[in-house]
């Protein structure tokens, strides 16, 4: 890692978990447009990392995509005092959303935890990852057609992963998507989720994109641009 200049930020790089969200590859294709507005990019392959508080404290932006992994108490601490300090966080799907699911006061500082994608028809199903893809739409909010991250992009459509996240008030929602009903369901009536959130941790600011399963919906433009601009966001 080469030393930042003054006119230079930090960016943080977590990554791993399970494979299935190809943590390297989403992340490795977000390097050359950090790179490219100032950042200069440190990866790690565990929160190990979190530990390092001289090395945190220059840290202006941690991107982390690690689901249904773990952190130890001491990662935790060292991570949320980061963010309270002013360090930027920001992420995609389960990676962010998805993390850490025996630390509830990390699902408390991110505003959001995965519980459920529904997935196809019982008979259309065959054990693969697609059998949770399924079309619907992300709904940008009234708050959203304002703030930066979101301005200027309407609803759109996509066929992947439906994250039912379970959130509470504090999150400035941006997009949401609505799960509906289908008869082979538990639940009865449609739910609608946050699908796009940020939230203001101490000094730091937290960006959540719930779409982002694989690099293909990455690469969607409106998940793109709205990821960009959430991490860009979100930095201190």
């Amino acid at each position: 890692m080469t030393s930042a200049t003054p006119n230079e930020r930090n960016a943080l790089i977590v990554r791993g978990g399970w494979d299935g969200h190809q943590p390297v590859e989403t992340t490795n294709s977000m390097i050359p447009f950090l790179e490219g507005n100032g950042f200069t990019v440190r990866i790690e392959e565990s929160p190990a990392v979190y530990t390092d508080a001289d090395y945190l404290a220059t840290v202006d932006l941690i991107l982390q995509i690690n689901t249904m992994a773990s952190i130890t108490k001491d990662e935790f601490a060292g991570l949320q005092t980061a963010v309270v300090n002013g360090t930027g966080m920001g992420g995609w799907h389960g990676g962010i959303a998805d993390s850490y699911r025996d630390n509830a006061d990390y699902l408390h500082m991110i505003g959001g935890q995965f519980a459920h994608h529904a997935g196809k028809h019982p008979a259309e199903r065959t054990g693969e990852q697609s059998d949770n893809y399924i079309p619907y739409t992300v709904h940008i909010t009234e708050l959203g057609r304002s703030h930066p991250i979101t301005r200027g992009i309407d609803d759109f459509d996509l066929v992947t992963e439906q994250y039912w996240v379970l959130s509470d008030e504090y999150n400035d929602v941006l997009a949401t998507t609505t799960q509906a009903v289908r008869p082979w369901d538990a639940w009865n009536r449609p739910v609608t989720a946050p699908a796009i959130w940020t939230r203001q941790w101490g000094k730091g600011r937290v960006f959540v994109s719930a779409p982002g399963h694989r690099l293909e919906v990455l690469e969607n433009p409106n998940v793109r641009t709205i990821v960009e601009r959430g991490l860009l966001w979100a930095a201190r």
